[in-house]
């Protein structure tokens, strides 16, 4: 130990000292808390709380080409199966047999750079359901899939870290850090970026963002050259329906201005 390091604190009352470390043991913790439980900071904004009222006021149908569904969300409101409270299950009756794309709901609200956390629960196996960043870049959830279209993937783009997964019947959840795609003059010149911890482990760090996967069912540019013609369009956070009962709770956002091209946290 540098013993130089130890004379600021020299003759401070020891409750002082204690209530000095405390607070620094606090904020670091708060700072770096990860996984499920993971409650919103101040300056964060609860997309959903568990409520019917908080669905309506912020979540809408996404009217993409194979929207299909009719307001207002059919989306249910069910009994947490694991803990108290209510919770957001994403079994859209217009979904039904996997028709990605004609019931998944969006935010109203449009986000460029964030922070992130969903919490997710897959009730039988094969559950199949996706988070997607700025209605573009999908992060898969996909019970019983470890490819790298799989459950944790930024998918197509990486390997899935199925390993970190609680399994069927279990809460699950994902802390993102997103940048936006940058551009000058019109023209992409850094692809969008994500760090993420999956259940508190940290499974992507500053992992760029090719393109939109999936064609224009998908998300926002995704039927532009392939998915390929990313624009400087905001986004909203984007939940997949298909037609299983995946669950969503503790969602929450904080918007970000992330000057350098990183996102690790």
């Amino acid at each position: 130990m540098n013993l130089s390091a130890r004379k600021p604190l020299e003759g401070l009352p020891v409750l002082t000292l204690i209530a000095l470390l405390l607070s620094i043991y606090t904020s670091v913790r708060a700072q770096a808390q990860v996984g499920v439980g993971t409650k919103p900071p101040k300056d964060a904004q609860v997309l959903f709380d568990g409520s019917r009222k908080m669905l309506d006021e912020k979540w809408t149908y996404w009217e993409g080409p194979r929207f299909a569904a009719t307001p207002p969300i059919k989306w249910t409101i069910v009994p947490d199966p694991v803990d108290k409270g209510t919770v957001l299950n994403s079994n859209d009756p217009t979904a039904a047999g996997g028709k990605y794309g004609s019931a998944d709901i969006v935010t109203k609200q449009a986000f460029r750079d964030f922070r992130l956390h969903v919490e997710f629960l897959i009730s039988k196996p094969g559950g199949n359901s996706g988070v997607y960043l700025q209605n573009r870049y999908e992060i898969q959830v996909l019970d019983g899939d470890t490819t790298s279209h799989g459950l944790g993937a930024v998918i197509n783009e990486t390997p899935s870290p199925y390993y970190a997964y609680n399994g069927v019947g279990k809460w699950n959840a994902y802390d993102i850090v997103f940048r936006a795609a940058r551009f000058k003059d019109g023209k992409r010149v850094e692809p969008a970026q994500v760090t993420m911890y999956f259940n508190g482990k940290k499974v992507h760090t500053n992992q760029p963002i090719s393109q939109v996967w999936g064609g224009p069912n998908s998300g926002i540019d995704g039927g532009n050259n392939g998915g390929k013609g990313i624009t400087d369009t905001p986004g909203g956070l984007k939940l997949q329906a298909e037609g299983h009962d995946v669950l969503y709770r503790n969602l929450w956002i904080k918007e970000l201005d992330l000057k350098e091209n990183k996102t690790d946290f």
